[in-house]
Formats: structure tokens, sequence, C-alpha cells
């Protein structure tokens, strides 16, 4: 079918959604408690099911009394029976797709159901979404005049048992409706190379000969893909490329550190950004307005939302509320119930409301990733607010980073350390260290407290991290491609220490080299 007449259906169908999004927007506590009612309803006669007798629950109150909240380990073994070819378990379709994720912190692997539910009603919905929202706001795009230049994982799938398993980007693009793959690139063979230096070598061979009109891929990765192409073509900004660019659709990791370089090889005001959240676990939320850092919560995708106040987690007084009783500002961790069979399941991610009608909600970080060794509770968003804080007042740029505790030792007080690699260095590092201090106790009370006089901490230690250390570092736990993601902020030294030696040792051959 020709590219043109697919573009003319997609964008038909994704106006004509537009007004669906409107509509349950006016109900959206309605809308979530007669989810939940067709999810139970759904699974009453699963082995889950039958449990907790999904049959008798009626309200939202003896939902909550009645399934406890539950981590990945606590789904592991039903998830390994699932993907030994058992069904009924948790979700009464059969699952056929697992999405291996080993997440940030962690070397082993997860296994995430994907119900063929949450493909077409949650990953696929939220797509046409995002291009409707898109849409909407800009009634002069030329989007569907070319291609998007989609980055998604590395590997390919793997069947066994009569079950496949891999990135999500691959389920998806294995799955991919026939009007979305006419308007990719790069092609589904590249797309899912497994050797990733390879794959970024292939795609660019391949995408600068076409018409791309749209990015998408987490900020990070997307960035070294972009690089490569400016080297490889010899050009100086990717508008020189591929003049009907107009925007970047990203997630997976805070868009803050790379913002100015993006600009810097996207040199166009009129240039747009479009911010999504998912996972593995589901699409949650979609930058619904040009030129926005608030994130629509999206509430019928087959996923029910629940959510614990940080102050209270894993706390002996640990509350969990619906999504009717959230308070702006907070910072909660995130519970899904989805259509996948994940129920009253903790997704490891933070976030905090902006708006409440309707309701939106900033990414704020994860549950594992702060470090709160002397009461500070420093959060990513509170790290990376400081660090754009400070690269801005010092004209620096930032590739990466990591943040672990010194811990307290004798008479010696704690402190942070960090680990930054810049791409435009500070002119002077001690001033830059001392600036983010102060930024951080600006955006963050406890730490403030905390370093009052160096009452319990000492000012933060910076490591300037040689080129591409992240980059080496990924690349020997094999975590490079799409879906990794570097550690932010930890309250161990695991990482930190991993680093620092890789950064010494290589500094020492290359001096030996010499």
């Amino acid at each position: 079918m020709p590219i043109p007449l697919v573009n003319s259906i997609a964008s038909w169908f994704l106006k004509k959604r537009f007004h669906q999004i409107e509509l349950f927007l006016k109900y959206p506590n309605e809308v979530q408690l007669e989810l939940l009612h067709v999810l139970l309803e759904t699974a009453k006669n699963t082995e889950f099911g039958q449990r907790y007798d999904f049959a008798s629950i009626s309200n939202y109150k003896t939902f909550a009394e009645r399934v406890p909240i539950r981590s990945y380990e606590d789904y592991e073994s039903m998830i390994d029976r699932s993907r030994q070819g058992e069904n009924n378990i948790f979700w009464p379709t059969s699952i056929k797709w697992f999405a291996k994720s080993s997440g940030t912190t962690s070397s082993k692997s997860k296994f995430i159901p994907v119900s063929q539910e949450s493909l077409e009603d949650c990953h696929f919905a939220a797509g046409k979404d995002l291009l409707c929202m898109y849409l909407n706001n800009n009634e002069g795009s030329k989007l569907f005049t070319g291609k998007s230049l989609r980055l998604g994982g590395s590997k390919e799938l793997y069947k066994e048992n009569g079950t496949s398993f891999g990135d999500l980007s691959a389920i998806i693009i294995d799955n991919m409706p026939f009007w979305a793959e006419y308007s990719s690139t790069p092609s589904n063979e590249i797309s899912l190379m497994s050797d990733w230096e390879i794959k970024m070598k292939a795609i660019v061979n391949e995408t600068v000969l076409e018409n791309v009109t749209s990015l998408a891929g987490v900020p990070s990765w997307m960035l070294v893909l972009l690089n490569q192409v400016l080297e490889t073509t010899g050009q100086e900004h990717l508008f020189e490329i591929w003049n009907n660019l107009e925007v970047y659709f990203h997630g997976g990791v805070s868009f803050e550190p790379y913002k100015d370089q993006y600009k810097k090889i996207l040199p166009n005001d009129s240039f747009k950004y479009y911010e999504i959240y998912n996972a593995s676990e589901g699409f949650f939320a979609i930058q619904d307005n040009n030129d926005s850092s608030e994130l629509l919560l999206m509430l019928d995708y087959g996923i029910f939302y629940e959510f614990i106040p940080m102050d209270t987690y894993e706390t002996k007084d640990e509350k969990v509320i619906p999504l009717s009783e959230v308070e702006l500002g907070k910072n909660y961790a995130v519970i899904i119930t989805t259509n996948a069979g994940l129920w009253r399941y903790k997704i490891g991610d933070t976030i905090r409301f902006t708006s409440i009608n309707p309701y939106r909600i900033k990414i704020s970080g994860r549950t594992k990733h702060h470090i709160n060794v002397f009461g500070e509770e420093l959060i990513i968003e509170n790290a990376e607010e400081a660090l754009r804080k400070t690269s801005k007042e010092t004209k620096c740029e930032i590739v990466d980073y990591t943040v672990a505790p010194i811990f307290m030792e004798g008479r010696e007080k704690g402190a942070h350390e960090w680990v930054i690699e810049f791409k435009k260095h500070p002119n002077n590092l001690e001033e830059f260290a001392h600036i983010l201090d102060q930024n951080l106790q600006n955006v963050n009370s406890d730490y403030e407290a905390k370093r009052y006089n160096n009452t319990t901490l000492n000012i933060l230690k910076i490591n300037e991290a040689r080129p591409h250390l992240f980059y080496d570092w990924l690349k020997k736990n094999d975590k490079l491609g799409g879906q990794h993601k570097i550690p932010r902020l930890s309250n161990s030294r695991i990482y930190l220490e991993e680093l620092l030696e890789l950064n010494k040792v290589d500094f020492l051959s290359s001096s030996q080299k010499q």
C-alpha cells in the first residue's frame, strides 16, 4: 500500500481517537473504577482470581484489603510457569510474549508478561494516541510525509516452550501494525540486530537516505546515534540531512541532562520534543501539549493505578491510595494492576502530580534510586534539576553521571561522591562542585539541613570521568542498547567503585602505552 494512503488512513483514525480521549478525561475516577471491575471480572476464573475470590469483589475497598501488593519476586514462580506454556494462571488468555528486562540496578533478568490485550489496548493504543495529540497540537504538521527514525532495543525475540521473550521494543516491532511499519525506519531486520555497534552503523547507512520527519527513542542512546550520523555525513546539524525533521518523541530516562546537546544538533526553535512514560509493564503517560514538561496520565489502557506516598513506603505505616485520593506535589510510588495479569504490582517508579484536573504527572525517580544514608532523601529529580542549573551557570555540558554515598568512618562525616563525564568541561572543577552543592541544597531541604555547617555531610566530591567511561562500563556489563540505563543514584557504592576502577585502569593503560 502506498505510504501517502497509509498516512491518510492513520491520520483519520488518530483525529477520531482524540474525541474519545476528551470523553474519558471528564470522568477519570469513574473510568478507573469501571476498569478495575472489568479486570476482576475477566480474570475471576484464573488461578489467581480464584485464590482471592475475584468474583465476590464489588468495590475498591475489598480489592485493596484482599489482594496483597506484590513485587517481581512475588510473581516470579507464576511467571516461570507461564513461560513454560501453562495458561490461566494470572490472566485468562494465553501469554505469548515476555518482555525481558534487567532493570537498571540488577543483572538478574525479569520477564514481564505481555498479553495480546496489553499489546493492542495499551502499547499500540498509546502510540496512536501520542501521534493523535501531536497532530491535534500541530495542525500544519508534515509528519506523515516522511518516516520516523525509531531506536529500540538490540535483541531479537527468542522462542521457548511456545512463548517468546526479548526486549519490549522487539515484541512491538515483531507485531507492529502495517501502517506503522511503512512509516518507520530502519527496517525490521536492522532494528532487531543483536550487535549494538554493528547495528548503529547499519542504521546510519539506511536512514541518511530517508526523509526522516520524526525521531523516537531513549535520549542517551539516540544522542549516540545522531552524533554518529553527523560524523558520517560531515554535517554540523541534523536539518542539513533531514530538512523536514520536526519532532523527537523520547522517554526512558530524564531528558534534562541531554537537552542542551540536542539543541546544538537541532538548532531550530520550532522543533518539538514530546516525552512519553512507558516501561515493559505498560504505557502510562504522554505529553499532551507543546513545550510542556507535564505528562497526561492515560486511564483507559487496561491499567488500574494505585499509589504509595513515599514518606510511608516500605514502613509499618505504609499507605496505599487510589487515584482519587492523590495530592499535588507529593512523591508517590506507582502500583499497577494490568490487562496482562499483574495485580497490585510495584513497578519501582516514583512520580508526583502537577495537576488533578486532568491528572498530569512528572516522573521523579525510582524507589530504589535515591540516596538516604544520612536522612537527606535525595531523589533523581533533585539531582538532575541541580545539575541542569549548575551546567547552565558554569557553561558546561554533561554526558553521564552517577552518585553514591561516602560513608561515615570514625569521626569523619559522610558526603556524596559523584562521577561525571563532561562533553564540555567547566573552567574550574572545584567551583563547579561548590555551585552544584549549593543548588542541591536549594532544591532539597533535607540535604540542606544535613549540609548546614557540615553538620552531617561534608561538601560533595566530584571525580571527572574519562571520555566514554559510561559507554565502556555498559559494554563491559553487556548492557549496550536502547533500554539499558546508567544507575544515577544509589545507597550502595558498588557501581561507583566499578566505574572508578575502570576509569583508573584505562588511564594507566593509556599512560603506559605512551
